[in-house]
């Protein structure tokens, strides 16, 4: 009994992350509900294995293989090339309650052009960023979780943000 406090307890330290990282890459609650389950699923399966020291990297690292694996998955049996972009109710609840419509408007607005350059990134940019800017993970931990030098996320992290900016600029020019 005791085993499963104390997994019940690492799960509830994770579960937001991981479903806030797979939310982050799918852009459909559901799916990133479906892949928390899983990964939790596999962190029970495989906890007696596992460094504590290194969980957290093993845990988004799995979140983000099993996240490609769905979209893999998603794109054969739609056919479409560019199935991670927000459908209008999805951007719809993402958006932030302002208080006049026009704000809300272009705030909305503005969240789904972002989901779509970051859909547009592409890999191994969008992880990078999405990691650091959303979940707030070191350098290092990111390193650790993509298996890249610290050097390569820095550089990855410096271009990922530059073709965001170029992308958004594009749209938002004064």
């Amino acid at each position: 009994m005791e085993m499963m406090t104390a997994f019940e307890t690492t799960a509830a330290r994770y579960q937001k992350k991981v479903y806030s990282f797979a939310r982050s890459l799918l852009s459909n609650s559901e799916e990133a509900e479906d892949v928390t389950q899983e990964v939790l699923l596999r962190l029970w399966r495989h906890q007696r294995r596992l460094d504590e020291e290194r969980l957290g990297s093993w845990v988004l690292r799995v979140t983000r293989n099993a996240c490609y694996d769905l979209l893999r998955k998603r794109r054969a049996a739609a056919g479409l090339a560019n199935a991670e972009s927000l459908d209008g109710e999805d951007a719809r609840e993402i958006a932030t309650a302002e208080p006049d419509p026009e704000s809300r408007v272009q705030t909305s607005d503005f969240r789904r052009r972002l989901t779509e350059a970051l859909a547009g990134l592409g890999e191994p940019y969008k992880s990078v960023v999405l990691l650091r800017e959303v979940q707030g993970l070191s350098h290092r931990e990111i390193g650790e979780i993509l298996d890249i030098p610290e050097v390569t996320v820095r550089v990855h992290l410096h271009r990922g943000r530059k073709k965001l900016r170029e992308q958004l600029r594009e749209v938002y020019t004064p």
